[in-house]
């Protein structure tokens, strides 16, 4: 019996999983979160420990029987680096262009691979902006507080010699303690108080005046973040060396992943822009113009040729990048070059127009007859044979508390945004 679940659903499969299942599923997660691609390098690492403790025949016996708390009793806490096993399974390290290089994206938690220092830990920041944002660029400020390197004492944190092995953890930085939960022993690690986890004291009356034997003091900064045109939600852009300083180690790099708002007219898909417009019965038969505020201090002019008939309820996919789920009953039309900007200095996207017809609530019985001459003639009644009894009703409004749910308009589309109503020129 599974005594944990806990890494199976951080790769969200289940406890019979066996090896290949495993790997599928750590290579489907992996690639959705990895840093060079957007992802929490917290849950990254997570992740991939998970896969690594199941891999392994051992380790998963351990862990089935006896949780993490065995693990760490039998030493099995540990293990590689996530980005070698990363590498392991795809062939190579990050994501080429993906803004982090070759380099281990994890610092502040022990040595570097291939033998170089250690690095302070990534410090990751999301900056959330508009479509707006997206399609014009945008240049914002993102204020951070970092620790610096104390500048009197050069981050000794006091005189020289003056540091002392901690006697509580003996330089580890951390302690350990036991605690008995029925039959089970569970050990607990956590950062030693006495030293704050630095595995090193200093007397109070050598401490640095300045940093109070800290050896770093706290640095409010400023960067300046670039949003170029065209980039998408979930990139990243990276601020090498601006993280945590610490004496002795690489400093970590700041990441800013941009968070793209939801906007409350446009649809984005790529590069496309998808948008809902009504137009009215007239302009749908005879022709018109109607306007659509773009996303900069522009408004599209649009126009439906006379003779040209829109129809409603009529879907064209034209493009394959437009889901069936996007689509709402209304014609569909594109304006070339009107989408999103390409980061890449490429052809703009396109804006994909969904038209809908907005039919009049009642038409005057003296207008009729200009109708009939207008538009092609009724379809005629269907015939019956002679021992069928044929009897007139009228049609009523409905009442939406009592009518079927498949028939309501609005239980068709619950997650239907409102349309937008376009100004008329």
């Amino acid at each position: 019996m599974v005594r944990e679940t806990k890494f199976y659903d951080l790769l969200d499969v289940s406890p019979t999983a066996n090896e290949s299942e495993l790997k599928k599923a750590y290579r489907k997660k992996a690639l959705r979160l990895h840093p060079d691609k957007g992802g929490d390098p917290e849950l990254f690492k997570e992740v991939t420990h998970a896969y690594e403790v199941l891999s392994d025949p051992d380790k998963r016996s351990i862990y089935d029987t006896r949780g993490e708390a065995g693990l760490s009793e039998a030493g099995g806490m540990g293990g590689m680096d996530p980005q070698d096993l990363f590498s392991q399974l795809f062939g190579g390290g990050g994501f080429g262009g993906g803004g982090f290089g070759g380099g281990s994206f994890f610092g502040g938690g022990g040595g570097s691979r291939g033998g170089g220092p250690r690095k302070t830990k990534d410090l990751v920041h999301r900056v959330h902006v508009t479509l707006e944002d997206l399609y014009k660029g945008k240049t914002t400020k993102l204020a951070l507080t970092r620790n610096v390197i104390c500048s009197k004492c050069k981050g000794k944190g006091g005189k020289e010699g003056a540091t002392k092995t901690c006697n509580t953890c003996h330089g580890r930085g951390v302690k350990v303690t036991l605690r008995q939960m029925g039959p089970m022993i569970q050990q607990i690690q956590s950062g030693c108080d006495d030293c704050g986890g630095s595995g090193e004291t200093i007397a109070a009356k050598d401490r640095c005046t300045q940093c109070k034997g800290k050896k770093v003091l706290p640095e409010k900064k400023f960067l300046e973040v670039h949003i170029d045109k065209g980039m998408k939600g979930g990139q990243t852009i990276q601020f090498r060396g601006e993280s945590d300083q610490s004496p002795g180690a690489e400093t970590g790099d700041v990441v800013i992943v941009i968070e793209e708002r939801p906007h409350d007219r446009f649809k984005r898909q790529e590069n496309d822009l998808l948008i809902d417009v009504d137009i009215d019965l007239l302009k749908a038969l005879a022709g018109g113009d109607f306007s659509i505020k773009h996303l900069d201090e522009r408004a599209l002019l649009v126009k439906i040729e006379p003779g040209e008939v829109i129809k409603h309820g009529i879907f064209s996919l034209v493009h394959s990048l437009i889901r069936v789920n996007d689509l709402s009953l209304g014609e569909l039309k594109v304006i070339r070059g009107q989408g999103m900007p390409s980061q890449r200095h490429h052809e703009p996207g396109d804006m994909y127009v969904k038209i809908n017809v907005v039919f009049p609530d009642s038409i005057p019985l003296e207008d009729i007859p200009h109708l009939e001459k207008a538009l092609p003639s009724r379809t005629p009644v269907q015939t019956f044979p002679n021992n069928v009894v044929v009897e007139e009703v009228s049609l009523h409004k409905t009442d939406a508390r009592t009518a079927p749910r498949e028939h309501q308009e609005d239980a068709m589309d619950e997650d239907a945004e409102p349309r937008v109503q376009c100004a008329n020129q």
